[in-house]
């Protein structure tokens, strides 16, 4: 089965590959040749995710899913949320969105947080969703050069390692991606 990912991010597209395994062959947006960025101009992460999905399969009529993530702060509020990828503003940075998190944190004790991903499939017209989520604390400093984004302050619920400090297999044991995408593999199983 082919099926198109709805994103520009090469790191997502390497992780979900290693998730899905090579029963599902994953093409991605420069696979197809689409260069553009898609808006994300929704208020919540399900609506981009949604966005996403559907800018491809009105272009294409190629089925295909999208992913939006978003890192929620007790402290804050649940920020950054939907603004994850652009907290610290455009162009998007993760240098600067993990330095604004940890200068609004502000040495608080609390530092409850948790990873969303929602994926949204749209398969032959019909939309489908899938919910992974993982929760953790945020660390004083960076730790780890692996992953992405807040990777590097991170740490999953029980677990001494930030994101970036584990090698893929490793996070992919905790991640709220992986979760989510062991649903959209097992489904995708079912609809083969």
């Amino acid at each position: 089965m082919n099926i198109i990912f709805a994103t520009q991010n090469e790191h997502k597209v390497k992780e979900i590959k290693n998730l899905l395994g090579n029963q599902v062959e994953i093409i991605s947006l420069s696979d197809i040749g689409l260069k553009e960025d898609i808006p994300e101009t929704a208020s919540t992460i399900e609506g981009n995710s949604l966005l996403k999905a559907q800018f491809v399969w009105d272009k294409y009529g190629i089925s295909c899913f999208a992913d939006d993530t978003g890192l929620e702060i007790d402290f804050l509020n649940g920020e950054p949320g939907v603004y994850s990828a652009r907290y610290a503003g455009i162009p998007k940075n993760d240098d600067a969105n993990i330095h604004k998190v940890l200068l609004n944190l502000n040495n608080s004790n609390e530092r409850k947080a948790r990873f969303k991903t929602i994926i949204t499939l749209v398969m032959r017209g019909d939309i489908y969703k899938f919910t992974g989520i993982v929760d953790g604390v945020i660390g004083n400093t960076k730790k780890g050069v692996n992953g992405f984004g807040y990777d590097p302050i991170f740490y999953p619920e029980n677990n001494l390692k930030t994101f970036a400090e584990m090698t893929l297999e490793e996070k992919n044991k905790y991640s709220h991606r992986a979760r989510a995408f062991k649903q959209l593999k097992d489904f995708l199983h079912l609809k083969q």
